[in-house]
């Protein structure tokens, strides 16, 4: 006999695919939570690449009125506990669940609504930008991790949106090219990437070290079921993030920098260890 639990599995099955099918990093690191945490996660991934894939590849379409959609679909699922679209039923079963809070999911949908023009970035708005793009996204994964310890989330709160917030910058870095040229957008304030030097791109770097360090601080603090999977992807993008820094502009100006497959799987292995052996 069906039930709504068969449902339930549906669904978060949609929202693994999503997550497997782009992005073969994050997945790496939540296979590696504990157990009971992967699905929630998936959840929040997938709710988080639909709203970004509306602005960035739904070229052709109205963007807005589709975004408005989303934003009106996601408050009503959140609301009644149950949608028939089943990204949403994922996602608010972990919001009702874990008691996230509307204001990180709609600060996060007004950071996707500004990328609905092209736009030049000023300090203001670029840190408006990453709060919502990034910063609450890390929110919304650190109550599912705390499982209702609100005092453990209060605590580890300025580390996560840390870690958010080095992950959107490496991706600015990593994507400055297509952002720019396809997409129209400059999201460093100040910053023309056209003519963009090494010391411009070493001042970036210096910010993005400093949020990887005030990061890995917090992630030392996190349950041991959620420590070793946020570690995984902090190593990974510390590892993207050294490749960039070993770069010259032009090469980043002209493609997407990676890491390779082979690289995931080693970085996986020697991350295990340091790990078990208490070396974080």
């Amino acid at each position: 006999m069906n039930t709504i639990a068969l449902y339930d599995e549906v669904c978060l099955k949609a929202s693994r695919t999503a997550t497997r099918s782009y992005s073969t990093s994050f997945s790496l690191g939540i296979r590696s939570l504990e157990h009971d945490l992967r699905g929630p996660i998936h959840a929040i991934y997938g709710f988080v690449r639909f709203a970004d894939e509306i602005v960035d590849t739904f070229h052709g379409f109205d963007k807005a009125t589709l975004l408005a959609r989303f934003r009106e679909d996601t408050h009503t699922a959140i609301k009644e506990g149950i949608s028939l679209n089943p990204i949403l039923q994922s996602f608010q079963r972990v919001v009702n669940g874990y008691g996230i809070e509307p204001e990180l999911y709609n600060t996060f949908l007004d950071s996707m609504a500004m990328d609905l023009q092209d736009r030049t970035y000023d300090q203001r708005s670029y840190e408006t930008y990453i709060l919502g793009s990034a910063e609450v996204v890390g929110l919304m994964c650190l109550r599912v991790f705390c499982k209702n310890d609100d005092a453990l989330y209060q605590r580890l709160k300025p580390a996560a949106m840390r870690l958010g917030s080095a992950f959107q910058k490496v991706n600015f870095l990593r994507d400055l090219k297509d952002d720019h040229q396809n997409l129209g957008r400059t999201y460093f304030p100040g910053v023309d990437v056209s003519r963009m030097d090494s010391e411009t791109k070493r001042m970036i770097e210096a910010d993005i070290r400093a949020d990887m360090d005030a990061a890995l601080e917090g992630i030392r603090q996190l349950p041991r079921g959620s420590r070793f999977g946020v570690y995984m992807a902090y190593v990974y993008y510390l590892a993207l993030f050294r490749k960039i820094q070993a770069l010259p502009c032009d090469r980043i100006l002209k493609e997407r920098i990676r890491v390779r497959n082979r690289r995931k799987i080693a970085l996986l292995t020697t991350s295990y260890l340091r790990h078990s052996l208490g070396l974080l």
